[in-house]
């Protein structure tokens, strides 16, 4: 049997996620440049959300599309681009935050709670917008608090806009599961929003 028999349409159901790590498996240097284009927002809010640090989600961003570029010839479109990626990007930052937990842990003041992505709207008066701020960085803070459990699932509900399928997928748990760890980050998150100054 030849290469392009078994490759077609009634045995190899293509998908455009598929046909990206297929063209980048053969050395098409734009597919990835396609992908990272895509996902390169995606990884680094999630990194950041993960790692509370502007500095450390840039490199984590990189090492993580490292790991993207190496591994993406595996990918075999059982599910999404999107989700695949999310989990390569949440194991990375799960490894690294689990080494350096230990070796390092940071003063306050020196905690980057300005950083990341803007969300706040430029339309809003100077009052607006700094408790605005100043809620961005209390919740960012509070989540660094909570279980690393629970807040995976609460920023890949909340703040990342995944599905509940889609959080499943990532973290390889039952749709239950994903109900039950954010019903639980969310409620420590309240308790801790709320015991905060």
């Amino acid at each position: 049997m030849n290469a392009a028999a078994a490759e077609s349409p009634a045995t190899f159901s293509s998908t455009p996620d598929l046909d990206l790590a297929v063209r980048h498996r053969y050395g098409d240097a734009a597919a990835f440049e396609e992908i990272y284009r895509q996902y390169a927002p995606m990884v680094y809010n999630l990194a950041f959300r993960m790692a509370g640090s502007e500095v450390k989600a840039e490199d984590y961003a990189q090492e993580i599309f490292l790991r993207i570029h190496r591994h993406l010839g595996r990918f075999s479109g059982r599910s999404s681009l999107k989700t695949w990626i999310y989990r390569v990007a949440l194991n990375h930052c799960r490894s690294r935050l689990s080494r350096k937990r230990f070796l390092f842990q940071p003063l306050a003041e020196e905690q980057d709670d300005d950083a990341g992505v803007q969300l706040l709207d430029g339309g809003r008066d100077p009052e607006d917008l700094a408790m605005a701020r100043d809620a961005e960085r209390q919740v960012g803070r509070a989540l660094r608090e909570l279980k690393p459990l629970f807040r995976e699932a609460v920023i890949l509900r909340d703040l990342e806009g995944l599905t509940y399928e889609e959080i499943a997928e990532v973290l390889k748990v039952r749709i239950g599961t994903v109900r039950s760890r954010i019903a639980r980050g969310r409620e420590q998150l309240r308790l801790v929003l709320e015991s905060s100054p």
